[in-house]
């Protein structure tokens, strides 16, 4: 009986380590670069200390028109950040992989300096060339969606 029941129990320490196995390779599929809605940016999105966060590393505009230089982050609202270049911004923060989706992260958005609660997840399962990205107020899931595809 003792062995049944040890075979039983490595089995579900197998089983368990498998699953483990394929869900952070899930976890890792929003791994890369994507473009933002209409291709104004790109975006890496990378690993850091088991976190997935995301940085600008292309504009479609790269140039301010008032400037005629490399656009900055001019809304941020600190104003000792405001002459940081927006490619190498950090703009996806601290997500987490649960249920199948990225969570308990943060968006920035430049264009108005403001950082939002945040979640991702594939459009379609089964695709994963199309991101859902969806940044809201609080705990309210007000807000906005947009859809990033993959480079």
């Amino acid at each position: 009986m003792l062995k049944v029941q040890s075979l039983v129990f490595l089995l579900l320490i197998i089983f368990f380590q498998v699953n483990k196995t394929y869900a952070q390779a899930d976890a890792d599929k929003i791994l890369g670069f994507w473009y933002t809605e209409n291709k104004k940016g790109k975006v890496e999105i990378y690993k850091k200390d088991g976190k997935y966060h995301g940085k600008i590393v292309s504009l479609k505009d790269p140039i301010d028109p008032d400037t005629k230089k490399p656009k900055v982050d001019k809304h941020n609202p600190d104003p000792s950040k405001r002459n940081n270049p927006l490619i190498g911004t950090n703009i996806i923060k601290n997500f987490e992989f649960k249920g199948g989706y990225w969570q308990n992260g943060t968006i920035y958005d430049p264009e108005n300096g403001k950082e939002y609660s945040c979640f991702m997840e594939f459009e379609d399962p089964k695709n994963d060339k199309k991101l859902k990205v969806k940044g809201y107020i609080g705990f309210s899931f007000i807000g906005r969606t947009t859809y990033w595809t993959r480079d």
